[in-house]
């Protein structure tokens, strides 16, 4: 059934007649449909009437897209509708490549804000941070656009050119950056040695990362050979990316035990994922990198390496996105389609990290950061309007209190010469470096 094809008058009995056909085991019973039947009348009540009665003819698809935009996204920050266009862009995302500048984005209170500029892009290479908000793009501001919309305009034809209007946490006047979009190309695993030990950056989850990682360790073994330590796992602002490879990387250094499950609405939608034997590091020692734009299936990884003890986690509270979304095609795609939280995800203890985040073995901060709230230079998980609330009690601000460069001592990457002195064995009692 197609019902956003019927006419104004028809629309509202058309889905009131697909929502009957619904089995009861979905949760609904008489009375859920009856106050189901009675919002369906009003919403069909009100499209009659700016069809007929608007100072302009609106557009009736636009009205209706509109419509299920609103329904969606109200519901919490990460559910949304794609149109068509949008759901064909997406498709992109976890395939090849697309035109853009190289931002993870969400919406924070009205505002957009930058949850990490990806690596190697014109946004990181231009000097945008975490947690800068974006107030204009060419010059014509935000409000109320939707976050697939600011999307859309980000992204264009590599070789075209925009202009963002910036402001950045803790400075009084907005600035402005012009940017080149480029070829955005679906995000790969890095390596290099750092000495004996192996270093590897994952800036984001896509078909490729397992793989990616898989031949990083590979490669990084025969470098190194037998001198080999461990090796460091950098997750900072990796925004996240698909559910399953965020198994698959966890798999590559466990054994066995659980990796993370789902969990919906039903007893029934409940999902166990497994590792399987295994260990593509033979045991070695591992860090994982992380702070606050690491997100979503980057904190799959690090709660399962946490909790299984494989791995220490260094750096600042994560973002605490602890949820599950489903792209659901509304007729094979034709009419877009709904990308929908229909689960949150669970650490191996059986903890949620929804609004929480993952909080580090060692807290570590980069510098500049406020060492005892490093969550207030950038949007959170908690920060955003609807979200879904946790189910952990509050983390004790104690846990945040992160070691900083001792004054005077300049470092280009704190966190990770911290850890590379973790891993040597070189970190005084103070929690200084020597």
């Amino acid at each position: 059934m197609k019902p956003w094809t019927l006419t104004a008058l028809g629309m509202a009995a058309g889905v009131a007649a697909g929502l009957a056909a619904l089995p009861l085991a979905q949760g609904a019973d008489d009375t859920d449909m009856k106050s189901a039947f009675v919002a369906l009348d009003r919403f069909g009540d009100a499209f009659a009437v700016v069809r007929a009665r608007y100072v302009e003819e609106p557009d009736d698809k636009k009205l209706v897209e509109n419509a299920l935009n609103g329904m969606i996204s109200d519901l919490d920050p990460h559910s949304s509708y794609f149109d068509p266009k949008t759901y064909a862009d997406m498709q992109v995302k976890t395939q090849g490549s697309y035109g853009g500048v190289g931002l993870v984005i969400a919406a924070d209170v009205g505002v957009i804000k930058v949850v990490s500029p990806i690596d190697d892009t014109p946004a990181a290479r231009a000097g945008i941070k975490s947690g800068d908000s974006i107030l204009a793009i060419n010059g014509k501001g935000l409000q109320g656009l939707s976050l697939d919309k600011v999307q859309d305009q980000l992204r264009g034809p590599a070789g075209s050119k925009l202009t963002l209007t910036l402001m950045r946490p803790g400075d009084q006047k907005s600035f402005e950056v012009s940017l080149e979009r480029a070829a955005i190309e679906v995000e790969a695993v890095k390596s290099h040695r750092e000495g004996d030990i192996g270093y590897i950056r994952i800036p984001a989850f896509n078909e490729h990362t397992s793989d990616g990682l898989e031949a990083a360790v590979r490669s990084l073994k025969k470098q190194i050979g037998p001198h080999l330590k461990g090796f460091i796992i950098d997750l900072r602002d990796d925004g996240g990316g698909v559910l399953d490879q965020a198994i698959a990387v966890s798999d590559d250094f466990l054994n066995s035990g659980e990796i993370v499950s789902t969990r919906g609405r039903h007893p029934e939608d409940t999902q166990r994922y497994d590792a399987k034997p295994g260990d593509i590091t033979d045991g070695k020692p591992l860090i994982v990198l992380i702070n606050g734009g690491t997100a979503s299936a980057s904190e799959i990884v690090a709660g399962a390496l946490r909790d299984h003890k494989r791995a220490t986690i260094l750096g600042i509270t994560s973002f605490g996105k602890g949820s599950v979304q489903t792209i659901i095609p509304l007729n094979g795609g034709e009419d877009g389609a709904l990308h929908l939280t229909t689960a949150r995800y669970y650490t191996p203890s059986g903890g949620s990290i929804q609004a929480t985040g993952i909080v580090p073995d060692i807290a570590v901060a980069q510098g500049d950061e406020a060492a005892d709230a490093p969550k207030i230079l950038q949007p959170s998980e908690s920060d955003l309007p609807h979200h879904l609330q946790g189910e952990q009690g509050a983390v004790n601000s104690a846990m945040l209190k992160a070691i900083r460069p001792p004054a005077g001592q300049k470092v280009e990457d704190f966190q990770l010469a911290y850890a590379l002195n973790v891993m040597n064995g070189k970190v005084a009692a103070a929690g200084y470096l020597k």
